[in-house]
């Protein structure tokens, strides 16, 4: 009995070492793969390999678009439901604030905003005619005919 023990163990190791050595080259498989995804170590690959891993990339890369794509989506539906939310939000202040403006407001207020002002056509260059003035100017002086005799 002693010693089926120490083969037990033995035969445990071999199993745990085997299954260390599989995991290792599954490791470096992956590895060796995601270098290849990102372009590195491609010298060793042949036209097939080549190929495989270019339809590999195209698919990853039109899922990868198709998931921003998605993305901005859903995005824009939450953008324009805001949107939706807000112009609600502003036609509800607006009547409130037009609510409280009319009935602050003295009634003849009303009336006035109601008046429509239009603008006056333009004047014709001939229609002023220009003033005959003393174009001097003298501060402090009187031009007044008894003062001028003195």
């Amino acid at each position: 009995m002693h010693n089926t023990k120490p083969k037990c163990c033995h035969v445990h190791k071999q199993n745990s070492y085997q299954e260390y050595l599989k995991l290792k080259a599954k490791v470096e498989v992956l590895q060796q793969s995601q270098r290849h995804l990102l372009g590195e170590d491609l010298g060793q690959l042949g036209t097939k390999e080549l190929d495989q891993l270019e339809r590999k990339l195209d698919t990853t890369l039109k899922q990868v678009r198709s998931t921003k794509t998605q993305y901005m989506l859903d995005q824009l539906s939450e953008l324009q439901q805001k949107e939706e939310t807000l112009v609600e939000v502003n036609k509800a202040l607006r009547r409130k604030l037009e609510e409280s403006t009319a009935a602050t407001q003295p009634p003849w207020a009303a009336e006035e905003q109601n008046v429509s002002y239009r603008r006056q056509p333009a004047q014709p260059e001939d229609f002023f005619e220009p003033l005959e003035c003393n174009n001097t100017f003298q501060i402090g002086y009187v031009s007044h005919p008894y003062c001028q005799s003195i």
